[in-house]
């Protein structure tokens, strides 16, 4: 009985994942020189993950959009995502404010300006100068349309897949064998991302032991009440703010971050969002939320919904400032907040995208050096887990939210799936024609069929 319930535990994949994670720990911690070779195992699962990104988010979008009843409803989509975007940013802003005046895990440190070397964040700073809101607005329209998937740039792909999903539903009826065949053609990449996923575990340990070895836990000790602090922050936003968003919705966080607990502990290993955005697509889809909601908001989430990276960005301005003594009026921190609202949106997209958009940010300031990224160059990497688990949780919200706004969220599915431990068997809970089946309360609109 009890080697039965071991095997059974073990062929689950979050059991695997935290496994692999703590293996990567120790590997890393006491034998560094075979950790710090390891990176290559974490490395090539995110690339088999992101060989996938554009073709499924393509198809997702497309085959959406064009089964959507009218055009009027996909804008309609669109709208209320980047509403709820720019509002669920902003408090993630704000909270990491508050929080990091009220700790100051930067004072004492009393760090000399001139004793620091800039070259390490060249690179963060050039990318910073290039990537400003009409380089953003720009790099969205891509300069082909082959370009764009062979480089992986999101944007351009859902950009061209919005056009094309409109063009397909303008002509009508007769294009359904078309739209037929890319779904089928979706549903066949969803079955290698559940190949790919075999080998999370693996990608998970390659690279906790990559960070632990190259970077070490000494580190965490130096910089220990920052990342305290922001790993607080982030737990209080999304206990707070997110499980009282969810509450509104009518469903409970709590179940929520069960049901996904095996893509928050890939993206805890591996501290990208990006490893597990097609498994998310599969799960918010079978949680109830329609196909175009879950196909325009959860991509142009990792955008423009990033609320982790939101809180480390003003929690970083601000600790650098603490570090070197400067001191800040709360006129000039709500001119970080109003600087931070554009340059974390005009660098998304960009390698290393949280440095480059606070690279940004202290450079339009000057008054806090940018010099000063040097200190979170060593500890950027354990933030990173901290902020990629915040941006995955909150995107997955926001589909919620937007698919409920829309009533576009079958209430019966979503609490059957979340009161579940086997997500496997919500295939059997939804209407064959997609419906939903539960009434919006009273002042909402009324729910309509899922467009499938």
């Amino acid at each position: 009985m009890l080697v039965s319930r071991v095997r059974k535990s073990l062929s689950k994949l979050y059991v695997q994942v935290l496994i692999g994670i703590v293996a990567g720990v120790l590997v890393g911690h006491f034998y560094p020189d075979i950790g710090s070779q390891l990176k290559p195992l974490g490395d090539i699962f995110i690339k088999l993950i992101r060989m996938l990104l554009a073709p499924i988010i393509f198809a997702s979008v497309v085959v959406g959009i064009a089964r959507m009843n009218n055009l009027h409803e996909a804008g309609r989509v669109g709208a209320k995502a980047i509403l709820y975007f720019e509002v669920a940013s902003t408090i993630a802003l704000v909270v990491g404010m508050v929080v990091v005046n009220v700790i100051k895990p930067g004072s004492g440190m009393n760090v000399d300006p001139s004793h620091m070397d800039g070259s390490a964040i060249s690179m963060y700073t050039t990318a910073a100068k290039q990537h400003g809101m009409l380089d953003f607005l720009m790099s969205i329209v891509p300069n082909s349309v082959v370009g764009a998937f062979a480089n992986g740039q999101m944007l351009p792909v859902i950009f061209f897949s919005v056009l094309l999903a409109i063009s397909l539903a303008k002509l009508g009826p007769r294009t359904a064998p078309f739209v037929d065949m890319l779904d089928m053609f979706l549903q066949g990449m969803f079955g290698v991302v559940r190949i790919v996923m075999y080998v999370a575990p693996v990608g998970a340990f390659g690279g906790m032991a990559f960070t632990i070895a190259r970077y070490g836990i000494g580190t965490l000790a130096s910089f220990g009440q920052l990342m305290l602090c922001l790993y607080l922050t982030s737990i209080f936003f999304v206990v707070v703010v997110l499980g009282f968003v969810m509450k509104l919705c009518g469903l409970s966080l709590f179940k929520y971050l069960r049901y996904i607990k095996d893509e928050i502990l890939i993206t805890l290993g591996t501290a990208s969002t990006e490893a597990v955005l097609p498994q998310m697509l599969i799960k918010m889809e079978r949680m109830g939320c329609s196909r175009p909601v879950v196909g325009m908001v959860l991509p142009t989430g990792y955008t423009f919904n990033a609320d982790g990276t939101a809180i480390y960005l003003t929690m970083a301005a601000l600790f650098i400032a603490q570090a070197m003594n400067v001191h800040l009026s709360i006129w000039d921190q709500l001119l970080v907040l109003g600087v931070l609202l554009l340059t974390s949106k005009g660098s998304a997209g960009v390698a290393g995208a949280g440095f480059v958009a606070l690279a940004a940010t202290l450079a339009s300031m000057h008054k806090i050096p940018v010099g000063g990224l040097v200190l979170l160059l060593g500890v950027d990497r354990f933030l990173n887990e901290a902020r990629a688990v915040t941006n995955l949780i909150g995107n997955g919200v926001a589909t919620v939210v937007v698919a409920r706004w829309e009533g576009q969220l079958d209430m019966k599915v979503a609490r059957a799936v979340l009161n579940r431990e086997n997500a496997g068997e919500l295939d059997d809970l939804r209407p064959a024609t997609g419906s939903a089946t539960e009434p919006v309360p009273a002042g909402e609109a009324s729910v309509r069929s899922n467009a499938h």
